[in-house]
């Protein structure tokens, strides 16, 4: 079955970086889009970035613009999410997602409705 494993979560103070891992299985890995959502406390399930299937496009989220990165290895199976300066406001559940690509851009899928496959989630805190 699809299994989809996020690592790297952790607490960071406001300025710091962190580095977010998503191992996948029981997909063919190359053939997916792959994204990162983020649930904070009270809010919305929001769209982080998101990777074509062969990681040449990306999409991020204005509030992430700049600051994080995302990117995959199709031969180690993984994706991952680079953050640098955090600040309280990315304080979330982060979510590793995956859809098979069918047609269009894998970038234009910023919704939650468009992944069928979830992780469940590392958390990030940051806090001084």
């Amino acid at each position: 079955q699809v299994q989809l494993v996020e690592s790297g979560g952790g607490s960071v103070q406001p300025g710091g970086s962190l580095r977010l891992s998503c191992a996948a299985s029981g997909i063919t890995f190359w053939t997916y889009c792959m994204g990162w959502f983020r649930q904070a406390p009270g809010k919305e399930r929001e769209g982080v970035a998101v990777i074509s299937t062969s990681g040449s496009s990306t999409y991020y989220a204005d509030s992430v613009k700049g600051r994080f990165t995302i990117s995959r290895d199709n031969r180690k199976n993984t994706l991952y999410l680079q953050m640098n300066s955090l600040n309280t406001e990315d304080t979330a559940m982060y979510f590793c997602v995956a859809d098979p690509y069918r047609e269009g851009r894998c970038v234009d899928r910023t919704r939650r409705n468009d992944y069928n496959y979830w992780g469940q989630g590392t958390q990030v805190t940051v806090s001084s």
